[in-house]
């Protein structure tokens, strides 16, 4: 069965029927499929299309399908085309000719934009589910840490004394606006496509704002051409999901870093490494690298979809087949990665004593400025002689807190016997209290704020 094809005096290809063919893509919204199809029949009902007992027919049937699907028995055949023909074929197979006349007034253009908006605002609340447990775990790690000191890297090179909990929520307040731009995004997938028919509307007295309403839709579409055509919501899904890739390799990437033995910051359990074949003594975090592979894939499935859009010149165009792999695949991505680094992070074990020891007076380099400033010297001369104590030491093999006080005072005797009370990383660090900043009391309120305390 197909839903075409009386123009047509032969059957289509069997090469061209493999490649036009959606159903093994498509299949994955059989349910939304339905479910646009049971409400399709209550508007057509409403407009005097569909009489009592043809609507009462095909909706037990379109229900008898549902089941079908949700348990698994549904039985594909080689002649459905896609997941819509699927439904009505089997729709014909219960209740006989009153199937035919569920498509009245429809098109697979609007039918199939309708089951792919419904399946994504399914799927945004599962994949914001995921990213709030990775998001739990980093605030759980932040609060075990309390005042475990770790150098802060600019560069990748030694910066600022930098507490670890604030090191953990800045990935969090990362993966927070992911979060926000897929809900943001919600409002934008909830426009109700049924009714624009193939392109230019219904030709029947139909209420799309109850059918909206019926699928749970917060409006709907303003222009049928624009309607059938649109996926932007699909290529800012892939934006959404791409960028948050980006934050979740720029963790993994630090991840990696820190179980090296050359940093030694962190030990993954066992539970989520993995071994070498041929080197018994390996240790290594597949998992991280993995996560920060599948960002480089995640992003091409945005450029991806992006190329396929730029040029279609009409409103639906068979190109729009393309809209729904990359989706799925980026969903897929995300969902199999967020659990797996919400329980890896969780159970790793931090190595305090190792980050305290990668922490050098060099770095408090800048609070000697800043000491400097306290006693009236402007900041850009204060910068220069405080680097000329890092040059002093370097050239004395010392480190600048074992500089004498006579050495400090050639530089400039603004500097006073105080001046070693500045290489105190955690004094250095409570400094830091402006709001954002790496102070144990700031660390401890932005913990409050995220928990809404």
């Amino acid at each position: 069965m197909t839903l075409w094809g009386g123009r047509f005096s032969q059957k289509l290809d069997d090469l061209a029927w493999a490649l036009n063919s959606s159903l093994p893509v498509d299949q994955r919204m059989a349910l939304q499929d339905v479910e646009g199809s049971i409400a399709w029949a209550d508007a057509i009902h409403k407009a005097g299309i569909l009489s009592d007992e043809e609507h009462a027919s095909i909706a037990l049937g379109l229900d008898t399908v549902r089941k079908e699907f949700a348990s698994g028995e549904f039985v594909f055949q080689p002649s459905d085309e896609d997941i819509h023909t699927a439904v009505e074929r089997r729709l014909s197979e219960l209740i006989g000719v009153a199937a035919g006349k569920l498509h009245t007034g429809r098109s697979r253009n609007d039918q199939v934009a309708t089951d792919f908006r419904l399946w994504m605002l399914q799927a945004i609340p599962e994949l914001t589910s995921a990213f709030t447990n990775l998001q739990s775990a980093l605030v759980e790690q932040a609060e075990l840490a309390g005042e475990t000191i770790m150098p802060g890297y600019t560069h990748l090179q030694r910066a600022q004394p930098i507490l670890l909990g604030h090191w953990w929520l800045s990935h969090y307040w990362a993966l927070k606006r992911d979060v926000e731009r897929l809900n943001d995004l919600t409002k934008r997938v909830s426009v109700l496509p049924l009714g624009s028919g193939a392109l230019a509307g219904a030709p029947f007295a139909l209420d799309r704002n109850a059918l909206a309403k019926n699928l749970g839709f917060a409006e709907v579409s303003q222009n049928s051409l624009d309607a059938v055509s649109d996926r932007d919501f699909a290529a800012e899904y892939l934006f959404v999901c791409s960028m948050a890739s980006v934050h979740l390799s720029k963790l993994a990437e630090q991840i990696v870093l820190y179980t090296t033995a050359e940093f030694g910051f962190f030990e993954l359990s066992d539970a989520f490494s993995t071994g070498s074949s041929l080197m018994p003594q390996k240790k290594n975090p597949d998992v991280f690298e993995l996560t920060r592979g599948k960002a480089g894939t995640m992003i091409g499935l945005l450029t991806g979809l992006m190329s396929t859009l730029k040029g279609l010149p009409s409103t639906y165009d068979k190109d729009l087949q393309e809209d729904k792999a990359p989706v799925f695949q980026a969903t897929d991505t995300l969902l199999s990665i967020l659990p797996v680094m919400a329980a890896a992070l969780q159970t790793l074990t931090v190595k305090a004593d190792r980050m305290r020891s990668a922490i050098d007076s060099t770095m408090m380099a800048t609070d000697l400025a800043d000491y400097l400033v306290e006693k009236g010297v402007p900041f850009r001369e204060a910068h220069s002689l405080a680097g000329k104590v890092v040059r002093a030491a370097g050239e004395g093999k010392v480190r600048m807190e074992e500089l004498p006080l006579e050495a400090y005072q050639v530089i400039s005797p603004v500097f006073e016997a105080d001046v070693y009370q500045v290489f105190d990383p955690l004094e250095s660090i409570n400094k830091r209290n402006t709001v954002g900043g790496t102070s144990l009391q700031s660390v401890k309120n932005q913990i409050k704020k995220i928990k809404g305390e």
